[in-house]
């Protein structure tokens, strides 16, 4: 049987994710986990398999990786020419690090930490599995918000009876969330905990960072499904239908006005990992429904 909710509490988000991975030249397709002194402390870390190990590019590989980079954007210009007929809101295409410039490029340009953690904090409590160079083949991790905690599960290829929960935390040891705009795709966000430790994930999509940084601020009311009506449960299972691949169950964000948005995510033909957002927004009667002033 697959993952549950505890009786007191109910799902109101789950998203595949992983530790982040730079996309600067210097750093790019690498990650640390790093003390507050810049010390690597991946070998300090408990219970935790060997992993990969990475080095600052050189000039000479900067070099080549930018040629490799715009031949690859040549062929997402194009690509995203065809995918935007229409538009699909939450398209993930685009340059590697979504056309923005560095917020830190101490994090993000000379170095890159996806785990910043001095000993005994809870940033180092986080498990092993959501590092790429880690985990089993078939293997992702997926991050969970519920009323009351936010869980790390690690489920064994397509299979989500076959899961297991890897971690927990109560949702009061997060102080804070932010989406981090330099990544591919836009869609890293750093997770913060009350102890100043951090960790650095990538989520797949602008739209699923946005919405763990919404949620956790309570910026974005995210109420669980079972407080949907009879018609929203409805129009729902209609939107559905037609979006039988999508990766997880949507997750419902109650606007100012009552109006709920419908946000799901289906898999993105632009990259491995990706994902594509798709949505709908209802009334309380299932009705589609406009936005009203201040909704968004």
């Amino acid at each position: 049987m697959g993952w549950r909710p505890g009786t007191d509490e109910e799902l109101l988000f789950r998203i595949t994710v992983k530790f982040a991975t730079g996309v600067a030249p210097a750093v790019a397709d690498s990650r640390w986990f790093r003390d507050p002194q810049r010390n690597d402390i991946q070998d300090e870390l408990n219970g935790w398999p060997a992993g990969p190990v990475f080095a600052p590019h050189t000039t000479g590989d900067q070099a080549a990786r930018r040629t490799r980079r715009g031949l690859l954007g040549a062929v997402q210009v194009i690509a995203n020419v065809v995918a935007n007929v229409g538009g699909a809101a939450g398209s993930p295409f685009g340059s590697a690090a979504g056309g923005e410039k560095p917020e830190e490029p101490e994090n993000e340009v000379h170095d890159f930490p996806v785990m910043w953690a001095a000993p005994s904090t809870l940033a180092r409590s986080v498990p092993w599995q959501l590092d790429p160079g880690r985990q089993p083949d078939g293997y992702h991790t997926d991050l969970v918000l519920t009323t009351r905690r936010m869980l790390f599960l690690g489920v064994q290829g397509d299979d989500l009876g076959n899961t297991n929960e890897l971690a927990e935390y109560s949702r009061e040891t997060i102080s804070g969330a932010q989406k981090m705009k330099f990544s591919k795709s836009s869609a890293d966000v750093r997770i913060t905990f009350f102890d100043e430790s951090w960790i650095r994930l990538f989520t797949g999509n602008p739209n699923c960072a946005d919405r763990i940084v919404g949620i956790l601020s309570g910026s974005e009311q995210a109420v669980p499904e079972s407080m949907l009506t009879e018609g929203q449960h409805r129009r729902v299972a209609q939107f559905l239908s037609g979006h039988r691949d999508t990766t997880q169950r949507p997750v419902y964000i109650k606007l100012n006005s009552g109006i709920v948005f419908v946000e799901a995510y289906v898999p993105s033909k632009a990259g491995k990992d990706l994902v594509n957002a798709v949505g709908i927004m209802m009334d309380a009667a299932g009705e589609p429904a406009q936005p009203h002033p201040g909704d968004l």
